[in-house]
Formats: C-alpha cells, sequence, structure tokens
C-alpha cells in the first residue's frame, strides 16, 4: 500500500516542500511502499549525517546546494541537477557544503 499526503493528480513545487534549520538535519516522506519510497532531506550548511546504511538501492539527486557524499571511503561532490546511485548496505556519509536539498529515491530488490 502506498503511504502519501500527496494527492495524485496535483503538481507541487519540489524545493519547498521541506525546509531545514539550523538545529538539525530534516526529512519529509513524499511516498513510501513495501518495496521503498521517495524522501525529501534537507541541510544547512556544514550540517553532516553520519556514517549510515540503507536497506535499499538509492539514487541521490542534489535538489538545491552542493553536498559531499563519502561512500566507500571515496568523497563525492554533487551540486545541484546532479545525481549518485548506491546499492544497499552500503556504508556512506553526507556533508553539506552548502545549503542544500536532496530527493532520495530509494527501491529495495
Amino acid at each position: 500500500m502506498l503511504d502519501t499526503e500527496y494527492r495524485f493528480g496535483e503538481v507541487y513545487p519540489l524545493a519547498s516542500q521541506i525546509r531545514s534549520t539550523d538545529d538539525r538535519a530534516h526529512f519529509k516522506n513524499i511516498f513510501s511502499t513495501a518495496n521503498g519510497g521517495v524522501v525529501l532531506v534537507a541541510l544547512k550548511a556544514g550540517q553532516v549525517l553520519d556514517t549510515h546504511t540503507a536497506p535499499a538501492e538509492v539514487m541521490v539527486n542534489v535538489v538545491e546546494g552542493k553536498i559531499e557524499f563519502t561512500m566507500l571511503d571515496k568523497v563525492h561532490t554533487i551540486s545541484a541537477g546532479e545525481f549518485l546511485l548506491m546499492g544497499h548496505d552500503v556504508p556512506h556519509s553526507v556533508k553539506a557544503v552548502a545549503d542544500s536539498k536532496m530527493m532520495l529515491v530509494k527501491v529495495k530488490a
């Protein structure tokens, strides 16, 4: 079953669906199913998501700003309009170089 607060057939401005604050990263679920989903993440410049794993394949799409995405000990700089693919259970971390918003597309195989 699809879990979302959004209505089918409506148009929404992507970047304005989430706001960042100085205290922590913010997450907003766009939709989720048992097989994955889409989540927005907002970070202020300098904020970090410490090393963690995801139980799904992930597409990291930077909507605004610039991040440093560290995966398998390699730092990837990703700017607005760019994306990176990552396999499930891969340790990774994120640091916002600038105020940033990301869209994560998660797919469980």
